[in-house]
C-alpha cells in the first residue's frame, strides 16, 4: 500500500468541545489543532454587533497563530468550510463556535420558535456526516443553569441543546471543559448506533 493510499483510508475526525462560558473551550480547540499538520483553518461564527464584541474578536484573533486561515461564517457556514477547504487545502478547522451561529440564525430569520426548521442547521448535520477535513468544534452548554423566563430565550436553550445532541451523536470525540480542565464524554469506539434526536421527540 502505497502512502497517498493509507492517507486516504485516513478519515476526518470530528471533535465536539462543550462547557460554560471561560471554561477554556476555544484555547483547548487551538490546542488540539496546533497538534495535527496544517494547514490550519479558523472558522469565526462572531459577527461585530457593537463595540464589546469587536473587542471579543479582536482577542480571539490574538490568541491564535498567524497562519491560520480565517474564515467569516456567521450564517452559511457548511458552504463556508467546504470553500475553506477547497480553496485553501485546509487539513483542520475550528468552529468558533456553533451557540454564536445559532444565534445569529436565530436573530436574521426572526425566528421566536423552537421547532421552525433551519435550513443551515440540517446543511451542517448533512456535512458533519462526511467532514470534508479535520473539525474541532466549540459549543456551549446551556441547559445546566436555571429555565430561562422567558419563551425566547427557551426556545434558544432547547434549539441548542438538541443541535448540541445531534453534533454529539456525530463526533468522534466530546470533552466537557470545566475550568480550564478537559473532560472525555464520548471517544472513538468501534461500533455505533442510531439514535432518534427529532426535536420534541423523546430519546430513551
Amino acid at each position: 500500500m502505497t502512502a497517498l493510499e493509507r492517507t486516504e483510508l485516513v478519515k476526518p475526525e470530528l471533535v465536539l468541545l462543550t462547557g460554560g462560558a471561560r471554561s477554556g473551550k476555544s484555547r483547548h480547540a487551538l490546542d488540539l489543532a496546533a497538534q495535527r499538520p496544517g494547514p490550519r483553518g479558523f472558522v469565526a461564527t462572531a459577527e461585530p454587533f457593537d463595540e464589546e464584541m469587536r473587542e471579543r474578536i479582536a482577542a480571539h484573533r490574538q490568541e491564535r497563530a498567524p497562519e491560520y486561515v480565517t474564515v467569516e461564517a456567521p450564517l452559511d457556514l457548511a458552504p463556508a468550510l467546504t470553500a475553506a477547504v477547497a480553496d485553501h487545502g485546509i487539513r483542520v478547522a475550528v468552529v468558533d463556535c456553533l451557540t454564536v451561529w445559532l444565534g445569529n440564525l436565530l436573530h436574521h430569520r426572526n425566528l421566536q420558535d423552537a421547532h421552525t426548521p433551519l435550513p443551515e442547521v440540517e446543511a451542517l448535520l448533512t456535512l458533519l456526516d462526511r467532514p470534508p477535513c479535520d473539525l474541532i468544534l466549540v459549543t456551549n452548554e446551556l441547559g445546566m443553569g436555571i429555565v430561562p423566563e422567558n419563551s425566547l430565550a427557551r426556545a434558544f436553550r432547547d434549539r441548542a441543546g438538541w443541535l448540541n445532541q445531534e453534533v454529539a451523536h456525530r463526533a468522534h470525540r466530546v470533552t466537557l471543559l470545566v475550568s480550564g480542565c478537559p473532560l472525555p464524554v464520548k471517544s472513538p469506539s468501534p461500533s455505533t448506533h442510531s439514535v432518534n434526536l427529532t426535536p420534541g421527540v423523546k430519546t430513551q
